[in-house]
């Protein structure tokens, strides 16, 4: 992992924080908020990974120039 990507995943792990409480906050059951919870853990991981796959690529493609 790269060290420059550690603020922004200190910084998304708020964002999901703030998610979940206001998830929690609509009084949903506890079924509902967990499942809404792994909805957004994947969404966070899947822009992470696009994010880092990009950066690799990008990388790969400067070192071949």
């Amino acid at each position: 992992m790269n060290p420059d990507l550690l603020l922004p995943i200190i910084t998304s792990m708020g964002w999901l924080i703030l998610a979940g409480v206001g998830l929690r906050s609509h009084q949903l059951g506890f079924g509902q908020v967990a499942k809404m919870a792994i909805a957004w853990v994947v969404i966070f991981g899947g822009v992470f990974l696009a994010v880092e796959w990009f950066l690799i690529a990008q990388g790969t493609a400067s070192a071949l120039m």
